[in-house]
Order: structure tokens, then C-alpha cells, then sequence
């Protein structure tokens, strides 16, 4: 069997989907990899240090991609190299399958078997394989330190002989995990840190990170949908947590959101009043950007000054991190190798839960229910 590490294409892109340490395990079995030249260098692996631990290097993708026949990949393949894979290869990666089915067409019709990390179950038997946990972690951490740079304050209290510098406030929306974690850093650094969460359950992980949190009464709506994800919620129930967050970002130095729901736009939490309440100054990050953003003035990838606050929106805040990123990718990565590998052959049991609810496609089929209605729908939309 012959394992391809490709180089990432997609534009920033740092991360790779293997590093040199993950293939001892994998080489032990008799199991071959070969990985494209440059693939993992932004992420601080020399194509030597591969050659080290026992794989090859080849500048010639395309037949990487034509004798492959796993293929762990950190973004969802362009449509060219689709056509090249190999059949019955096996793909891995974030993929986006609920976001842009449309985009794996090619892969499927090659009959190649397609996993996708970000729908891995979240049950306790997959944790270690949770790779949106792990990326939402690098993130969490990375926002606050892009706004601590960009703030005009200090985050820690200071006492000083010229007088006393208050503690920057930070506000973070959303307490999962990406939430948590900027929750924390922030409060390393020294901020006072505030946050709200639909899910009122999730008071309990901010109080125990030394944070306030800020709950709002939704006259008993359901708000945790399937995972641990907060619910798409009503109007009614968006509008009641919007008035709190214009509240209080009033008196908030760096305000951080987070809040998305699988497979659908990001909820809009934060309306133009609440940048306009900001202080001159004032940051916003938007986690939420790549699903549209959490704020009504968010241009995904775009930075900009509305009146003095400065509003990220990262597309791929992760890649900013690649070397600890990528060393937290490829253990998710090779942790559920570990499911379909076994003495160096591929075996593919979707009767396994895990595996049957990460499946995409298999031998040229689509496997998940949502995917499989979504590709249905694209196919019998008139061009």
C-alpha cells in the first residue's frame, strides 16, 4: 500500500496533512509514503526529515496522485487533481461536504472513498480524532494574541510608579471549544473576560476559566442541537442574545466571536449599533468567517476600520499556527488511520460508527444522508 502526502494548494495554506514523526507507526506495518517535494516545509518539516523517517520524495504530483492509494490531505482536492486519484483510492481531509458538495463531484465519480474530518462523530470513542476541536483550539489561542497586537492597551492590570493600568475587557461569544480557549488565553495574558453562549450549560467551562458569564433567558428554546452544537435558533431568540451583546460591547476592549452551526451560515450576532457602541480601538475578531461571519459587517478575509474598530475576519486562522497545528492534524489524522489500516492493508468497515458517519462517498457512491440529499440537489438544479 502506498500512502501520498501531497503539498497543499489552497491560497495560505501552511499546513500538511502528515508530519515526519507520524510515520513510524505506519512504516512499521510495510506500508510505503511518498511525499511531494515542499510539503511540509511552511510547517517546519524538511523534506529530509521525511527521507529520515523512511519515506521518498517525488516532485511529480500527478503520478502521486495516479499510484496513491491513501491519501490524507489537510483541504479537499482541486477538481484536476480529482480526476487524477487513483480508483478506489481513499481521501481524508476536511472536505467540506456540507458546505460545498458540489466540489467533490469529480472525486466520486473516480469511485475514490472519501472520509471527512469535520464529520467524525463526536462521541467519546473519537475524541482523539476530533480534528475540528483541535483547529478550533489553535485558533481560539491565535485570535486573542492577533488582537492583543493590534489593541493600543495592555491586557494585565498594571501597578506602576506613573499610576495604575487597568485590565483590557474581553468579551467572547460562543463557548466551544474554540470559545474556551480564548477564553483562557485571554485570561493568561491578563484581560478580564466575559462570555455568552446560547447553551446555558456552558456557564459552568467559563466560570471554571475564571471568566463571567452572561446568560439571557430564552423562555426555555432548545438550544443544543446534535454534538454539542449550539441550535439554529429563532429570530426571537437571536434578537434577545443581540441586545445583550450590544450591551455590552459598549464597555469592551476586544470582543471575539465564534458561534457556528454545522452545515449552515453562521448565526448574525452582532449588529452595526454594537461595533458603533465600540470604543476607537477596539478589536473584533470573527471566528465565524468562513461560514459568513457572526457580525453584519464582516467581509470574510477582509480587515477592516469601521470608525476606529478594527474587525478581523480570518478565513484560516489555524495556518497562522502550522507547525503546532499540523502536529495536532496529522495525530487526528493517523489516530483514525488506525481505523482503517490494519497490518499495513486497507480495511474499510462502515458498520463502524465512526467511520460510516465520516464517510462521504464509497466505491463511487454517496454514503452520508445529507451529503448524498445535497448532491442530489445540485445535480437537478438547471444549469
Amino acid at each position: 500500500m502506498l500512502i501520498g502526502i501531497l503539498k497543499e494548494t489552497s491560497p495560505g495554506e501552511t499546513r500538511v496533512a502528515l508530519l515526519p514523526e507520524s510515520l513510524k507507526s505506519l512504516r512499521a506495518q510495510g506500508i510505503d509514503i511518498a511525499v511531494e517535494t515542499g510539503a511540509g516545509t511552511a510547517a517546519g518539516a524538511a523534506d529530509q526529515a521525511y527521507i529520515d523517517a523512511g519515506a521518498t520524495i517525488t516532485a511529480d504530483r500527478n503520478a502521486l496522485l495516479a499510484s496513491a492509494d491513501l491519501l490524507p490531505a489537510v483541504n479537499a482536492l482541486d477538481s484536476a487533481d480529482q480526476a487524477r486519484v487513483k480508483s478506489g483510492a481513499v481521501v481524508i481531509g476536511f472536505l467540506r461536504p456540507l458546505d460545498a458538495p458540489a466540489a467533490l463531484t469529480t472525486a466520486i465519480a473516480q469511485g475514490a472513498t472519501l472520509f471527512s474530518m469535520e464529520l467524525i462523530p463526536r462521541i467519546s470513542r473519537a475524541q482523539s480524532m476530533d480534528a475540528l476541536s483541535s483547529m478550533a483550539t489553535v485558533s481560539g489561542y491565535k485570535a486573542v494574541i492577533m488582537a492583543a497586537d493590534r489593541l493600543p492597551r495592555l491586557f494585565p492590570m498594571l501597578m506602576t510608579a506613573a499610576g495604575t493600568i487597568p485590565p483590557a475587557r474581553v468579551f467572547v461569544i460562543g463557548a466551544g471549544v474554540a470559545g474556551l480557549q480564548a477564553i483562557a488565553t485571554a485570561r493568561r495574558l491578563g484581560a478580564v473576560v466575559e462570555a455568552y453562549d446560547v447553551r446555558a450549560a456552558a456557564g459552568e467551562q467559563v466560570r471554571s476559566l475564571g471568566a463571567k458569564f452572561l446568560d439571557v433567558d430564552l423562555g426555555g428554546i432548545a438550544t443544543e442541537g446534535g454534538g454539542g452544537y449550539a441550535a439554529e435558533l429563532s429570530e426571537e431568540a437571536l434578537d434577545r442574545g443581540r441586545d445583550l451583546i450590544t450591551k455590552t460591547a459598549s464597555h469592551t476592549d476586544v470582543l471575539i466571536t465564534t458561534a457556528q452551526v454545522p452545515g449552515r451560515p453562521a448565526p448574525r450576532l452582532i449588529r452595526r449599533d454594537a461595533i458603533e457602541a465600540m470604543r476607537p480601538g477596539s478589536v473584533l475578531v470573527d471566528l465565524a468567517a468562513p461560514a459568513g461571519g457572526n457580525c453584519e459587517l464582516t467581509q470574510p478575509g477582509v480587515t477592516q476600520d469601521i470608525g476606529g474598530v478594527t474587525l478581523f475576519a480570518p478565513l484560516n486562522l489555524p495556518a497562522a499556527v502550522p507547525v503546532h497545528a499540523s502536529m495536532l492534524y496529522a495525530k487526528n489524522v493517523l489516530n483514525f488511520l488506525g481505523l482503517i489500516v490494519k497490518k499495513g492493508e486497507l480495511t474499510i468497515d462502515l458498520a463502524d460508527e465512526v467511520l460510516a458517519g465520516a464517510c462521504v462517498a464509497h466505491q463511487g457512491k454517496p454514503v452520508n444522508p445529507r451529503v448524498a440529499k445535497l448532491l442530489e440537489s445540485v445535480q437537478s438544479t438547471p444549469t
